[in-house]
């Protein structure tokens, strides 16, 4: 099984920012943990600050991968365009977040990608990340 993981703007930053609400890890060293606990499973990943890239990587990664791990970061809040794109591409996508967005601001409350998506996990720190991986595994043995 081949997963993408696409994350957006200032998550380059995790380990670094806001370590009250992100944690102190970097997600450069979860995904060794990750790709670990994923055994056999090819676990990439693709970060970038600009809306642009995030959505020609979404429609490169319909035709090389089985699925597709989203933290769409701020975006999240306020792109349609990301949403279009996930709904374009055949692959299913799951949407992360490391906090609970729900008791953060309440601008942060609404997801514009996330009706697009097969299904969201948020509030369970970098292990949202983990959980993201384990859904695409159900839905991809389902099909």
């Amino acid at each position: 099984m081949k997963i993408l993981i696409v994350n957006g703007p200032n998550l380059n930053l995790l380990g670094k920012r806001e370590t009250g609400i992100y944690g102190s890890e970097s997600f450069d060293q979860y995904l060794v943990l990750l790709r670990e606990l994923f055994e056999g499973f090819t676990i990439e990943q693709y970060q970038s600050n600009v809306e642009g890239e995030l959505i020609n990587q979404l429609h490169e990664a319909a035709t090389g991968f089985d699925g597709i791990v989203i933290n769409a970061g701020g975006y999240t809040h306020t792109s349609v365009a990301l949403a279009d794109a996930i709904q374009a591409i055949p692959v299913p996508v799951v949407e992360v977040h490391v906090s609970n967005l729900l008791k953060r601001e309440s601008y942060r409350h609404v997801s514009l990608i996330g009706p697009a998506c097969r299904g969201t996990i948020m509030g369970f720190g970098l292990d949202s990340y983990r959980l993201g991986v384990e859904a695409l595994r159900m839905i991809l043995k389902n099909r």
